[in-house]
């Protein structure tokens, strides 16, 4: 039986997959590099900061080397930050979705995004108070694809991974979930239905995610 919920937090809760575009764009373009919309998401998106700016180095013969890589993460979050003062970033359903969950399972978040743009979104909404936990960028040794993200909110949950239940909107966050052998719900918020074959269920809005859906979902 589900016991615990961990959600993804950019494409499910935060509408903010366009501003990181922005972001790597703005500190790419001195590179020479132009990250297209199309390329971002069908290439980048699943990986964390340094794992976008490592696989772009690998992708455009850059040969970055992590200092470099350290100076472009912390440019890219200084306007990563600025662009997300002007923009009201949850997706619709997403405060009622949370409170709705909280009411009847513990919650948690694993995440690709770092740990303070997380908090910023959640205080700024003031649904902080509802996550036990953020697993978040760094703080484990791989990132999504790789399960140590999932389970590291099973044992932050202190559960099993059988009795956690994961939402996701992406194929690398699914293949994440997966592999650390939670249960999945995909979200079509970022990718259309058949990319998220992977997951248990696909709803089209957060609204569709209740506390008895979620109740009825077992790991494949």
């Amino acid at each position: 039986m589900i016991t615990a919920i961990v959600f993804d937090f950019d494409g499910v809760l935060a509408d903010s997959e366009v501003l990181h575009l922005r972001a790597y764009q703005d500190v790419l373009a001195p590179l020479g590099v132009e990250l297209t919309r199309a390329d971002y998401f069908a290439r980048y998106l699943g990986f964390d900061d340094r794992g976008v700016f490592s696989t772009l180095s690998a992708d455009h013969q850059l040969a970055l080397q992590p200092p470099q890589i350290d100076r472009l993460i912390a440019r890219k979050t200084v306007v990563f930050e600025a662009l997300e003062t002007e923009a009201e970033l949850l997706f619709p359903g997403a405060a009622a979705c949370v409170q709705r969950l909280a009411g009847a399972f513990p919650l948690g978040i694993a995440s690709g995004a770092l740990r303070h743009e997380i908090e910023s979104v959640l205080d700024r909404s003031g649904l902080r108070r509802h996550f036990d936990f953020i697993v978040a960028s760094g703080d484990t040794h791989a990132s999504k694809p790789a399960p140590d993200p999932y389970l590291r909110a099973a044992q932050l949950h202190a559960r099993p991974p059988t009795e956690c239940l994961a939402i996701e909107d992406s194929r690398w966050g699914l293949d994440s979930a997966r592999t650390a052998g939670m249960a999945c719900v995909g979200v079509t918020h970022t990718y259309p239905r058949a990319e998220l074959a992977a997951a248990d269920r696909v709803v089209d809005s957060l609204d569709e995610i209740t506390p008895e859906l979620c109740r009825t979902l077992r790991p494949a």
